[in-house]
């Protein structure tokens, strides 16, 4: 089965030839890579074009936020099954791909996910934090549940049935999908529990101020869909990441 890549970048040219070298080596035989980048200026597209040839389609133009570029994306993709890799991350190894599409078709499943850890952007052997988010229970979202999104595979015909990602919101449009799919559409999803993706540290949703938006979407999330956020949401939340900090995933290369 094709399985299309989406990566979303503006002005990353730091880290963007180490995420595309990541995709291209994947071993799944048919795999799509979309790039939409937002029209960056500092040599961003300079390094996409080496790889043009090799890369299925590049959109660049300017967007209204990430969130809208990744639709883009994910409605140009022609796979069967879909993801998405932030510009500045990278899959854990060569199989990666390959495992998660023949968990996903040998299961009878609408999706997956699996670990995320958090390395360092200068030195990526330095894990930072370690997201092990274990099997979905229902209602675990309400209490702070949280799948690292930058793992999660999902056939395209999930996101034509039940929609994308909500661009009205800036931080929290992953969790809102997350929580759309899985807790309200209850779709048949399963964790494979292996490190899927690493992540470079930093981002908008990690400073203060967006931390304060993200939390106003999270709470927006569930309005939207008609489901009951507990309380204790924004206590174990935290914790939940604390914990993270001192977890450490087997031997990663």
């Amino acid at each position: 089965m094709k399985i299309s890549i989406i990566t979303v970048c503006f002005n990353i040219a730091e880290t963007i030839e180490d995420t595309i070298k990541s995709v291209l080596s994947q071993d799944h035989r048919d795999v799509e890579y979309i790039i939409v980048d937002g029209g960056s200026t500092d040599g961003t597209l300079d390094i996409i074009n080496r790889y043009k040839n090799k890369i299925a389609k590049v959109i660049s133009e300017p967007d209204k936020g990430i969130y809208d570029a990744m639709n883009k994306g994910l409605r140009s993709s022609t796979g069967g099954i879909l993801a998405t890799l932030n510009g500045d991350d990278v899959y854990a190894d060569q199989a990666t791909v390959r495992q998660m599409a023949e968990f996903i078709q040998n299961n009878g499943l609408d999706a997956a996910y699996g670990d995320m850890i958090y390395v360092d952007r200068r030195d990526t052997r330095h894990v930072r934090r370690f997201w092990q988010p274990g099997q979905y229970k229902k209602g675990a979202f309400c209490h702070g549940w949280v799948i690292p999104h930058p793992t999660f595979f999902c056939r395209k015909g999930i996101f034509e049935r039940f929609g994308y990602f909500n661009d009205k919101l800036q931080i929290a449009a992953d969790f809102e999908l997350m929580l759309r799919l899985i807790e309200k559409h209850r779709i048949k999803i399963d964790y494979i529990p292996k490190v899927i993706v690493k992540m470079s540290t930093g981002g908008k949703a990690n400073v203060w101020r967006g931390m304060i938006q993200g939390n106003k979407e999270i709470i927006k999330s569930f309005r939207l869909n008609n489901l009951h956020l507990s309380p204790w949401f924004f206590v174990c939340k935290p914790i939940t990441k604390i914990s993270q900090l001192f977890q450490r995933p087997g031997r990663i290369k």
